[in-house]
């Protein structure tokens, strides 16, 4: 393996101070509840409102302010997400009944949390498509309190009116101006205004992320997620403009997002370097997407093409695209990823905005033991049992001698005396 661009290493060294922000943000929240959002929405954001839930008046009025073109594009991509986000429930979550012996019935329900909060970024974008990707899962699983905020537009006290759109159409029950970590933390303890949840699922940035990992436990959370990533498996066939647009598309997210071209031909590869710095020339959002790239961007050339899917299964990506000229051999060797993306019709954008996979991902490795946000993120699986009286006789003295040889006589107890009052 070699590299033709290497990234650096992420910074490092403020990860404390980070974590000692975050601390002091959610204890203000904690002792001081909605006056400490009062200032931090002040002080972040610039807003001085004083009622955080948005009024149907104003929901209204956000509605008026974006175009039906806009509308309508949002409730495609809507119905696309809310049809596969359906399936995925259908069929991972149906409710199981099941006799190990006679008489013992065991199963187990797919039971919604009662109230989530949906994290919709704003930072330099309004993030609207995270609503849908968010809430119409939400919505999906049947919780009944969905809950979303994102911070108002710097400046001002009003959230985007395209995020508002995006939350009113995906069905959220309640929408919230504030963001942050003191937007996590709101929500995990509540405050007058704002009822605690059960989970709260999205992206946001360092802050948020840090609030979500110091309130979990408190409150159920999808993951902790870091920077947007992608990596390209690419082999001589891949069009380099192609795979360029698509490591500019990731790396105009933030200055730490990264892409990645893992490729099996050198000349792809400086193809590609060359086609992104054509690229950015003519980019409107070039001053981050170029530090970005230049930070974190990288071109690696792998020997063959199982080094390639071993790199892809180390890194572990919240985004994997396949351009080969074989790609679903290719799929077959890969098995850590947030979501896969096979050939080059297949954009990864596509699945940002509208095609109805999440676009909520795993990042910085997570992948190796997390998925992405669906309807089961919003989920309990929650077991029953039921035995007859025959079954347990049956079941009572095997469990009794298992209690006794772990010292637990109680347990013991409770199996033996079902048995001595009706015993067979």
């Amino acid at each position: 393996m070699e590299f033709l661009k290497r990234a650096r290493r992420r910074p490092s060294e403020s990860i404390a101070e980070l974590r000692g922000v975050v601390a002091d943000i959610i204890g203000d929240v904690r002792a001081e509840g909605d006056a400490a959002l009062f200032r931090y929405n002040e002080k972040f954001d610039g807003a001085a409102r004083r009622a955080l839930r948005l009024s149907r008046a104003e929901i209204e009025r956000a509605l008026r302010a974006v175009s039906e073109d806009e509308i309508g594009d949002m409730k495609r991509a809507a119905k696309n997400i809310r049809d596969f986000a359906q399936a995925q429930f259908d069929e991972a979550c149906r409710p199981l009944s099941f006799s190990p012996a006679p008489g013992v019935t065991l199963g187990h329900r797919a039971i919604p949390v009662r109230a989530c909060c949906c994290y919709v970024p704003g930072g330099n974008y309004p993030l609207y498509s995270t609503a849908l990707m968010l809430a119409v899962p939400a919505k999906v699983a049947g919780v009944p309190r969905v809950a979303a905020c994102s911070p108002p537009v710097k400046g001002t006290s009003e959230i985007h009116p395209k995020t508002v759109a995006a939350m009113e159409l995906a069905g959220v029950d309640e929408i919230y101006a504030v963001g942050g970590a003191q937007a996590i933390a709101a929500f995990s303890y509540g405050t007058a205004q704002i009822a605690p949840v059960d989970l709260i699922a999205g992206p946001g940035n360092a802050y948020v992320s840090e609030a979500k990992r110091q309130c979990y436990g408190q409150v159920g959370i999808d993951f902790v997620a870091g920077p947007s990533e992608v990596l390209i498996i690419a082999d001589r066939t891949a069009d380099p403009d192609v795979v360029a647009a698509d490591i500019l598309a990731q790396s105009e997210h933030d200055r730490l997002a990264s892409g990645i071209l893992v490729t099996t031909s050198r000349d792809l590869g400086e193809s590609v370097i060359s086609s992104v710095e054509r690229q950015l020339s003519s980019l409107e959002t070039a001053e981050v997407a170029r530090a970005s790239w230049e930070d974190f961007g990288e071109v690696i050339i792998a020997a063959s093409m199982e080094e390639a899917a071993d790199t892809a299964n180390e890194r572990a990506p919240e985004h994997l695209e396949v351009q080969t000229e074989d790609c679903e051999a290719v799929a077959e060797k890969l098995y850590n990823y947030g979501s896969l993306f096979l050939g080059a019709f297949s954009a990864e954008v596509f699945g940002d905005y509208a095609s109805g996979t999440n676009h909520t991902l795993p990042t910085m490795g997570a992948a190796r033991y997390a998925g992405g946000v669906w309807a089961g993120t919003f989920l309990k699986i929650c077991t029953s049992q039921k035995l007859d009286r025959a079954a347990m006789n049956a079941m009572a003295p095997l469990v009794s001698r298992m209690a006794a040889g772990e010292g637990l006589a109680a347990h013991a107890r409770a199996a033996g005396l079902r048995m001595e009052k009706w015993g067979l």
